[in-house]
């Protein structure tokens, strides 16, 4: 009897399921974070009588076969890159991307990571960096008198210096567009890589077409509906256990088999 394994895969996708959601729920307030869904495929067929045979010298034909299902397997984890809300902080660090885009992050290694979270600070030497203490590309550097800082939509960087009253440009942000944003790999510390499935970051100024504007003062809420991971997750409890139900089924059959004489 095929239902005992088949009835497991499907106990397994729905743990992976669980899980998908759990880290969602857990992310409800994380900067920047996007929500994640499970994908599911069925798995190979064992074909008992195919589509289409013959049935007669006169040209009949089945017009369905008899074809039974492994179960199932979890296909990935998609990310949906929906925008989140804006909330303001007024920390002048604090940045938000309303749009398409990425702040490039320098990792020590010497690679390139790719964010969401605009939660800034500056470092002893006046740079701006991560939370983690990681340097925002591409490198910008505040003058230590500086009073105040001023980032535009477009990514313009000035500082008031001592007494002065006019801005001095110290920089401009950029962000980075993916042609698959759902292919990049989550690193954790809201950080994400580049992969083959992404495809190569675009460079691009913040305002340019396709690509989004920078909010100072604001910071990017996650993107996850709590209403509607609740409801998965009731769903994804009820398939477990008629999944197990299925299980137990197929092992009161094997006993009942079991004890005809």
């Amino acid at each position: 009897m095929k239902a005992l394994g088949i009835a497991a895969t499907g106990m397994m996708a729905q743990q992976t399921n669980v899980d998908v959601i759990s880290n969602n729920i857990a992310n409800a307030s994380t900067t920047g974070y996007k929500s994640s869904r499970a994908s599911f495929q069925d798995l190979l067929y064992e074909n008992l009588q195919r589509e289409g045979a013959q049935t007669s010298d006169q040209g009949t034909y089945l017009p369905v076969g008899i074809d039974v299902g492994f179960g199932v397997r979890t296909a990935g984890t998609v990310r949906l890159n929906t925008q989140g809300g804006l909330s303001q902080t007024e920390n002048r660090t604090d940045i938000a991307i309303e749009g398409r885009g990425y702040f490039v992050v320098n990792m020590p290694d010497g690679n390139a990571a790719y964010t969401r979270d605009g939660g800034f600070r500056l470092n002893a030497e006046g740079q701006i960096v991560t939370q983690q203490g990681y340097e925002v590309n591409p490198g910008i550097v505040v003058p230590n008198d500086t009073t105040t800082i001023e980032i535009g939509e477009t990514g313009i960087v000035s500082a008031y210096v001592g007494n002065d009253t006019t801005p001095v440009e110290i920089g401009q942000l950029t962000l980075a567009t993916f042609v698959n944003d759902a292919g990049m790999r989550p690193l954790g510390n809201n950080l994400l890589a580049a992969t083959v499935a992404s495809g190569d970051p675009t460079q691009a100024n913040p305002g340019d077409p396709a690509v989004g504007i920078l909010r100072q003062g604001y910071l990017e809420n996650s993107n996850v509906n709590i209403i509607q991971q609740i409801t998965d997750l009731i769903s994804a409890q009820r398939a477990y256990e008629m999944n197990s139900k299925s299980i137990e089924t197929a092992d009161q059959m094997m006993t009942t088999a079991n004890q005809i004489r």
